[in-house]
């Protein structure tokens, strides 16, 4: 990547090793803590797998980045802290306001929304207590150009619907953001002293049927499954939805051109 070689440092760290956190923290002014679990599939030890890792590891972080003298941490939560949530009003839209459902998700097993919620309303608490700079960003499915080598989670579901998929994603699905979208929500959050509280980050709130719609719609040479228009039950659709970071200064790119970057570059990596 072009100025890596004098400005990039890798360190190894482990979420639930202070040391290791502290050693990579130490003389920066400011934090972006994205780590977190995320298994597809069955979880067998749901407490070590995902819980330990996602809510002790942020806690972690935050705790590190007060010591090092940190001006601000920004961390990447998720939609899935905000969805699913049931007992939300039918006829509001849903905002960073919006809590998920934690009876709802134990209930049907959702493990990664409990991390997810648990792990924010950790560092929030943090926050409280101590009143430390906290920011988070709440992006829906993230989809672009793969830059690692291995293939992220949201661009494995879009890996599946060309491949005919039927999932709906009912508890996991509430739009989605552009790769570089999410990169630059997280620096207006750090750079922009105005940014605080919650972040939703998604370039409009659809529905899981809208999405998978629209990349038959771009590439009818794939053998996409129709699914039903309404895959969400009871979420309203809303363009601006991110009104908080587009008044920070973030332009969503479109919909159209998120889908042809993410599925080019799956293209020109042999996955479909």
């Amino acid at each position: 990547m072009e100025g890596a070689k004098g400005n990039l440092h890798f360190f190894e760290m482990d979420l639930l090793d202070k040391d290791s956190i502290a050693a990579a923290i130490k003389g920066c002014a400011g934090v972006f803590h994205l780590a977190c679990p995320n298994i597809i599939g069955q979880v067998k030890d749901p407490e070590k797998e995902i819980l330990e890792p996602a809510i002790q590891g942020t806690v972690n972080v935050l705790k590190a980045a007060k010591e090092a003298g940190v001006e601000r941490v920004v961390a990447t939560s998720s939609i899935s802290a905000i969805i699913p949530s049931p007992n939300w009003p039918s006829d509001k839209i849903k905002n960073e306001d919006c809590w998920t459902d934690l009876d709802y998700c134990k209930q049907k097993g959702l493990y990664y929304p409990i991390a997810k919620t648990l792990a924010e309303k950790a560092g929030w608490d943090f926050a409280k207590e101590t009143g430390f700079d906290v920011v988070m960003i709440n992006p829906g499915t993230a989809l672009g150009p793969l830059i690692p080598p291995r293939i992220n989670s949201s661009m494995a579901v879009l890996v599946s619907v060309l491949k005919g998929d039927k999932e709906t994603y009912e508890d996991f699905f509430m739009g989605m953001a552009h790769f570089k979208d999410i990169a630059m929500a997280h620096i207006l959050g750090f750079e922009n002293k105005k940014a605080s509280g919650r972040h939703l980050c998604v370039e409009g709130i659809r529905h899981y049927g809208d999405f998978v719609a629209k990349v038959a719609e771009l590439y009818p040479q794939y053998n996409v499954a129709k699914l039903p228009k309404d895959t969400q039950p009871g979420l309203l659709r809303a363009k601006d939805a991110s009104k908080k970071l587009i008044d920070l200064g973030l332009e969503f790119t479109p919909i159209d051109q998120i889908i042809t970057d993410a599925v080019e570059s799956l293209k020109s990596l042999g996955y479909v």
